[in-house]
């Protein structure tokens, strides 16, 4: 889409005033007055179809004054990342509300509001997300620049949920400590008998403050904390954070470098696919194809480890580089491990599709509809089963050229479970079709200085888009972060496609989603 003419169309249209626009590889960045941006992230959402990507804050005080909010949607035709900016004088501390226009909208700004202490005017909803009003106390906005921790202060207060009320309904909370080895929620059931009216998720429990860790801390050894933001996604969130640094710092990785990423990006997937597989089907009790794909899953870390001397592919993703060899021996183990589980996955494919009773319990249940999808902005694999096709390995091609991704319209478990058993087959095409060319040996990278700047980095991991955008000051070193894991906003849609279904069939939605606590949390 061409950025002259949508500026030009939303000018007219809104009487938007655009104070000034930046343009820098596939980043478009539109200056604009606080009053019109609720005008303009719905024009920008509707023209591009596009849900909110990113929204978020930047403390700007020392330098300019006043604090900055950056609002992003993605341009799939062709791949460009639109943000809207303005400012936020401090005296103030208020800006327009978007949640009532686009529902998205609501959860960033309510991280938003507890750590910055910046309030969206219009949205009802502004309780906390992961500072708990038990542990964390009032006027405390630890994403400021200046703040500093004060144990003095009491906290006060508790966290206030909805309330559903009527005869015969009542309440079952469950966690935030389930039995099993899954992170820490807290979910609230209204139920009026066995179906369930209302769920109310609660999440922050792991929170490690690790936008606020990054702050100062060197490209190089920023990374390492990257890859530990969700454990099951270390390569996703590494690649993501390592491609905002180099698109900030000019850098171009190599075609082999890209390829190595991109088969090792989808070596994740799969190992999580597969144990998502089997999860679904030990939720309803079928325990031979879970077994099947644990040896599955078990078959993908031993062959990570081979790789990358990780089962989790930690320690090998560089700025500019990746410390992973690819030769004939490698490559030949890739492919012989890869035509096993092939094999593998079409024996639990057909338990899976045989028996009567798994797929009375799969399909129908927790549906999740397109036009709820969307307006909660329901990203990745959950929103590809409900008909969202967005996925960055088309939008991006890079190395995935050709790459057409799967999609399903139900929206139930039946269709999650379907996205996962497609994707793991394209996955390793993807991975087949990638090692069959030659690629040039690296040239030897030379380490330019960071400048000062801003950038976005984003891969499509296994459960949806990563998001990193990194600003640095005049040293090279980090002065914000922002993160954006899919899990963020796809909690809400499994909030959403819980009631009308009983409660016993909830660890099955859940499990159909599969999402990151600790992504999340942050």
């Amino acid at each position: 889409m061409e950025v002259k003419a949508l500026l030009a169309e939303m000018e007219k249209k809104l009487w938007v005033k655009v104070l000034s626009v930046s343009e820098k590889e596939d980043e478009v960045y539109i200056n604009i007055e606080a009053d019109g941006f609720p005008d303009a992230a719905l024009f920008l959402h509707k023209k591009l179809k596009s849900s909110i990507m990113s929204y978020f804050a930047v403390d700007e005080r020392a330098k300019k004054g006043f604090y900055e909010i950056y609002c992003s949607f993605l341009s799939s035709e062709p791949g460009k990342w639109f943000f809207l900016v303005f400012n936020v004088e401090p005296s103030k501390a208020k800006f327009p509300s978007l949640a009532h226009q686009i529902a998205a909208a609501g959860l960033f700004e309510r991280e938003i509001k507890e750590q910055f202490g910046l309030s969206a005017e219009g949205n009802s909803d502004l309780r906390r997300l992961r500072l708990h009003e038990e542990t964390w106390p009032e006027s405390c906005f630890p994403m400021r620049k200046d703040f500093k921790s004060d144990p003095k202060k009491i906290p006060e207060g508790s966290y206030k949920f909805e309330k559903i009320e009527g005869e015969g309904i009542f309440e079952v909370p469950v966690g935030p400590v389930h039995a099993g080895i899954i992170g820490p929620g807290h979910f609230r059931f209204s139920v009026a008998g066995e179906p369930i009216i209302n769920l109310e998720i609660r999440l922050g429990w792991t929170h490690r403050g690790v936008e606020k860790i990054l702050e100062g801390m060197l490209p190089e050894d920023a990374i390492k904390i990257a890859e530990c933001v969700s454990g099951d996604s270390a390569m996703a969130h590494s690649q993501a954070f390592s491609n905002a640094v180099e698109k900030l710092a000019g850098i171009k990785p190599s075609l082999r470098v890209s390829a190595v990423r991109a088969v090792l990006l989808e070596l994740e997937r799969m190992y999580n696919h597969a144990a998502g597989i089997g999860g679904i089907a030990v939720d309803v009790g079928f325990s031979m194809p879970n077994a099947l794909c644990s040896v599955m899953k078990e078959r993908l870390l031993l062959l990570n480890e081979r790789l990358a001397k990780s089962r989790f592919l930690k320690g090998v993703n560089k700025i500019g580089r990746i410390e992973v060899e690819l030769g004939k021996e490698q490559t030949k183990f890739i492919a012989d491990t890869l035509d096993i589980l092939g094999q593998e996955l079409e024996s639990v494919v057909e338990m899976l599709g045989n028996d009567r009773i798994f797929n009375n319990r799969v399909k129908n249940t927790g549906i999740l509809k397109k036009n709820v999808a969307e307006d909660l902005g329901v990203i990745g694999l959950a929103g590809r089963a409900s008909g969202i096709s967005t996925d960055l390995r088309e939008v991006f091609l890079g190395a995935n050229r050709g790459f057409s991704p799967a999609i399903k319209e139900n929206g139930d478990v039946h269709a999650r479970l379907l996205m996962r058993i497609e994707e793991f087959k394209a996955s390793s095409l993807l991975i087949k079709e990638l090692l069959s060319k030659k690629y040039a040996p690296d040239e030897e990278l030379k380490n330019p200085a960071i400048p000062e700047g801003s950038a976005l980095g984003a891969v499509e991991g296994w459960r949806g888009p990563v998001l990193y955008w990194v600003k640095t000051n005049k040293t090279g070193k980090l002065e914000r972060v922002k993160i954006v894991d899919p899990s963020f906003k796809n909690w809400h849609g499994l909030a959403h496609c819980a009631p009308g279904n009983i409660v016993p069939d909830f660890p099955l939605c859940n499990k159909s989603f599969d999402l990151s606590y600790s992504g999340n949390d942050l």
